[in-house]
């Protein structure tokens, strides 16, 4: 069953790649993204997660994953910071395990001044499944930080209090007490002490038990933070074409209505105008609406909108009322009531430019809301996983908030 869940999330997720359909300039400029994403979406296939070990200089990252691998694969020193860059190495397990496939990550540590590109080594271990965050003692507050920035992008943590062979029982007690009075109270993330072989236990145990959500998870997190960079990006360009598109609208219904005496033509022209607004606005936003759904938001916007409801109709049939009185009591006047009709075309045209602003802003939101429902997006898949462990649902509700105030797309809309 839980092969089946796997196999399944991986075609999901396929498919949405599959249909997301990237312009040459996307591809090129969401590059190195795209590759991280394939490689993950690969490893998802395989069934082959990824274990991270991250911590301080000195900390003792690469002896505790030579004593995962039960070999010195990893360069070790005496002299801190013999880790000058990530380096990965397949760690195979027993064929009973749900997954065998393991590629452990080692990285230099975060404090050490001769890393040239400190970003990418953070970037690569935010990319794993599982992070093993180590320590070699309590926690300062560079440690807590980083730890910080791991939760809010939604990662697992799990941390490893390496290097405590020489403590006491209470000295040690005494440090994991304070680890935890520093570490967020609203997450259980595990204290384990490495000795022997109980760690190596514990995370296969851990893979075991959770090796299947934790890469599925950690992919779909992936495929969700590459969304949101490529619809930042189209949502901009949009932009630019949506305002142009509603000044157009705007330019022409404020010459038809200031020049135009009729009520019937002037309200009908108008709502003609508004929907043919609507229907643009819907294009660009690649959600192409039929005419009935267009004049339904039209309505339901009027209706909401009490402003622009009055504008579009009281106000502008009031003043067509005004115009069309100037006019026929102009021959009687020697035209002299010709006079106000210039200021109230005037004060006419400047409501219709502003009305029809107020409409294409409100209608940009309303299909940009419409046409995420019309496409399965990752962070959907995502809210549809279900979980065992309770804690998973504190990494996810911590991952949303973050991600929902980090990516207001309102300020990206005309």
């Amino acid at each position: 069953m839980p092969q089946l869940k796997i196999n399944k999330n991986y075609l999901l997720l396929k498919n949405w790649w599959e249909n997301l359909d990237l312009t040459n300039y996307e591809k090129s400029f969401f590059n190195r993204e795209i590759i991280s994403f394939n490689q993950q979406l690969f490893r998802l296939k395989e069934k082959q997660i990824r274990i991270g070990a991250y911590g301080k200089s000195g900390v003792g990252k690469s002896s505790l994953l030579n004593s995962l691998l039960k070999k010195d694969f990893f360069k070790t020193n005496i002299i801190n910071g013999s880790t000058k860059e990530t380096k990965a190495e397949e760690w195979l397990l027993r064929k009973d395990q749900t997954l065998q496939r393991v590629e452990l990550i080692d990285s230099p540590g975060f404090d050490f001044c001769n890393i040239k590109f400190p970003e990418k080594i953070f970037s690569d271990i935010k990319n794993s499944d599982l992070i093993l965050f180590v320590v070699a003692g309590d926690i300062n507050r560079n440690e807590l930080s980083e730890i910080k920035a791991f939760i809010k992008a939604g990662k697992k943590i799990i941390l490893i209090l390496n290097k405590v062979d020489l403590l006491e029982n209470n000295e040690l007690k005494e440090i994991i007490e304070n680890i935890n009075l520093k570490l967020p109270k609203d997450l259980n993330i595990p204290i384990i002490i490495n000795y022997e072989n109980n760690l190596r236990d514990y995370i296969k145990k851990i893979i075991n038990h959770y090796g299947e959500i934790l890469l599925t998870l950690n992919s779909l997190q992936l495929a969700d933070k590459l969304f949101m960079q490529i619809k930042e990006q189209r949502l901009k360009k949009r932009k630019k074409l949506a305002q142009s598109t509603i000044g157009k609208f705007s330019t022409i219904k404020a010459s038809a209505v200031a020049f135009n005496p009729f009520i019937f033509f002037d309200v009908a022209g108008s709502f003609a105008l508004d929907t043919a607004l609507i229907s643009e606005l819907s294009k660009i936003y690649g959600f192409n609406l039929k005419g009935e759904s267009t004049r339904k938001i039209f309505k339901n916007i009027s209706i909401n909108n009490l402003f622009l409801g009055v504008t579009q109709i009281g106000i502008n049939t009031s003043f067509n009322v005004i115009k069309k009185v100037i006019l026929l009591t102009a021959p009687f006047t020697n035209g002299l009531s010709l006079l106000p009709y210039g200021p109230i075309a005037i004060i006419q045209a400047a409501m219709a430019v502003y009305s029809t602003k107020t409409l294409g802003k409100l209608a940009a939101n309303e299909i940009f809301i419409r046409s995420k429902a019309s496409f399965i997006e990752p962070s959907i898949m995502i809210q549809n996983m279900t979980f065992n462990d309770p804690d998973f649902f504190n990494h996810i509700n911590i991952y949303f908030s973050n991600r929902n105030s980090n990516n207001n797309f309102v300020s990206i809309l005309p």
